[in-house]
């Protein structure tokens, strides 16, 4: 008679869980009557990209200007801002991009290159700018711009798996 009791108590908590666990999949279900839902790993090869414009009414912080930042001091701290974007894919890019053509850029390169990676608010912008998703803007349709273009699209066919040492 415990035993039953026991069981009865471990099999309605586990339904709890489990319904807790499916809720919110259930309510997308509940919303959808005539088609069937979709698989839970659906490809995402026909998804379009919905990129929304930034609102004017949000201020963006600005990038500091620092004029008399020494050029070995502002190549070190592009090459490690460069790896550090916060979305994998720019950090593929441009630690890449920024270990193959950072060295040998000038001053005025390497100002075209920092204002670049650290004057635009939003990576994607740079992610799509630079693989042709979206057109550039005048004002960062650069050289290093298209430098950073030809880069992505590796016409030598280099992969790029992981980012580069930082001791090469």
């Amino acid at each position: 008679m415990i035993l039953s009791c026991v069981l009865l108590v471990i099999y309605k908590l586990t339904m709890d869980i489990l319904g807790w666990i499916f809720l919110p999949w259930r309510r997308s279900i509940s919303n959808i009557k005539d088609s069937p839902p979709p698989p839970p790993l659906a490809s995402t090869f026909d998804d379009v990209i919905v990129d929304y414009e930034d609102p004017d009414y949000l201020p963006l912080p600005e990038y500091p200007v620092r004029p008399n930042e020494p050029l070995e001091t502002r190549k070190q701290r592009l090459l490690y801002q460069s790896r550090k974007r916060g979305m994998l894919e720019n950090d593929l890019l441009l630690s890449t991009f920024a270990a193959k053509h950072l060295q040998n850029f000038s001053a005025e390169q390497t100002a075209q290159y920092d204002q670049l990676i650290n004057g635009v608010s939003n990576d994607w912008d740079i992610y799509y700018w630079a693989t042709d998703v979206k057109p550039t803007p005048k004002e960062y349709d650069t050289e290093i711009m298209r430098l950073l273009k030809k880069h992505v699209k590796n016409a030598e066919g280099v992969t790029r798996l992981r980012q580069p040492d930082l001791n090469t």
